[in-house]
């Protein structure tokens, strides 16, 4: 059974993720869809629940027996990747699918699905208020914070590939526009 797919892909910063919890929350018949990684599992998380943890020689066996929908090397060592038997497990289930994914990461899931799937680019108003954003976080050095700014820079050239585009000046607004189009996507 294929369902499907609701793709959302920000900046960090830009409120991708708030607007997926929000999603998710509403009665839409959405499952998140969980990724794969090879990186250290954090203290407070849990596998299955916020990443399938693999070890690297398990990811790169599952990347040569393709199992993965898209996959990529993030960082040197550092994979990422959402499994074809996760997709599988959401539709098998009767739901639809909602990917919370960097951008290369939506491009390639875009591409995979086709018509099955509706990509929102999540666009901060400007980039002093992304960095202002991501200062407030509290949670990053200067060094991942400049990191992150270089690459968004990046990221925002590639909203016209995109579905759709909202502007994220305000959450709420953005949360009811969201709605709005995923609602009217999974009527068609």
């Amino acid at each position: 059974m294929e369902g499907k797919c609701i793709i959302l892909c920000a900046p960090s910063g830009a409120g991708k993720t708030s607007i997926t919890k929000f999603l998710l929350e509403q009665d839409l018949g959405l499952e998140f869809s969980i990724s794969a990684c090879n990186r250290e599992k954090r203290e407070n998380e849990k596998d299955g629940v916020d990443y399938h943890f693999l070890s690297t020689e398990d990811f790169k066996r599952r990347i040569d027996n393709n199992e993965f929908v898209e996959w990529e090397e993030v960082y040197k060592d550092n994979y990422y990747g959402t499994l074809k038997t996760e997709i599988n497990r959401i539709w098998n289930s009767g739901k639809n699918v909602i990917f919370d994914v960097d951008v290369e990461g939506g491009l390639s899931l875009t591409k995979h699905f086709g018509e099955k799937a509706m990509a929102i680019f999540i666009q901060p108003p400007s980039m002093e208020a992304l960095e202002e954003r991501l200062r407030g976080r509290g949670t990053e050095d200067e060094e991942k914070i400049q990191k992150r700014l270089a690459k968004a820079g990046k990221e925002l050239s590639y909203a016209k590939w995109f579905d759709t585009i909202i502007v994220n000046s305000n959450l709420e607004e953005s949360q009811k526009e969201a709605l709005h189009i995923v609602k009217s996507f999974l009527k068609k």
